[in-house]
């Protein structure tokens, strides 16, 4: 069979689809051939990388369920007997905190009735904290004491006014003329 016996035995109608469609195909090819080839290998990475990365997340499920049952269990247990050790310092955190607001709004309560008393009697409140408060067992005598300050010469002299002008060495600033500027 040759192509010309082939094409008269089909007939012109369908002879011409035939050539419109060669000839539709070949100038779409032309005219966008190659974007036509650089999407279609996009697509096809495109599709490969996904297909890998659905069977990478099935994997790990079936990993998962080969695992032995009494591993889990002990896995789950010990996670449970760290969550309720972390739950048991929390709670020994919030009583000592608990504690300490306590003392402390005692301590403020006691030191209100202090002053109370005090104005009361008309004396100041301030001499009277001051009488209460007992230094603590731990606290050292020198660090309650106050350091001496070295003695160290002054930096100016004291008859020293930065407003006067004198004194200042050479650097002294004075205002410009007035009147209009004898500029060129």
């Amino acid at each position: 069979m040759d192509l010309g016996a082939a094409q008269e035995g089909n007939p012109p109608l369908e002879r011409e689809g035939v050539q419109f469609l060669q000839q539709t195909v070949g100038s779409l090819f032309a005219d966008y051939g190659w974007y036509i080839l650089l999407s279609s290998v996009a697509i096809y990475l495109l599709i490969q990388k996904l297909s890998r990365s659905f069977r990478g997340k099935r994997q790990p499920r079936l990993d998962a369920a080969a695992v032995e049952p009494d591993a889990v269990v002990r896995r789950q247990e010990a996670l449970l007997a760290a969550r309720l050790r972390m739950q048991e310092e929390l709670n020994e955190q919030a009583e000592k905190f608990k504690e300490k607001q306590k003392k402390a709004e005692e301590e403020k309560r006691r030191q209100k009735i202090v002053m109370w008393e005090s104005m009361q009697e008309g004396k100041s409140y301030k001499e009277t904290l001051k009488q209460n408060q007992e230094p603590e067992p731990g606290a050292s005598a020198a660090a309650a004491a106050p350091k001496p300050k070295p003695n160290r010469k002054p930096l100016r002299g004291a008859g020293y006014n930065p407003l006067s002008g004198e004194g200042g060495g050479t650097c002294s600033w004075r205002p410009g003329r007035r009147g209009p500027s004898s500029g060129g």
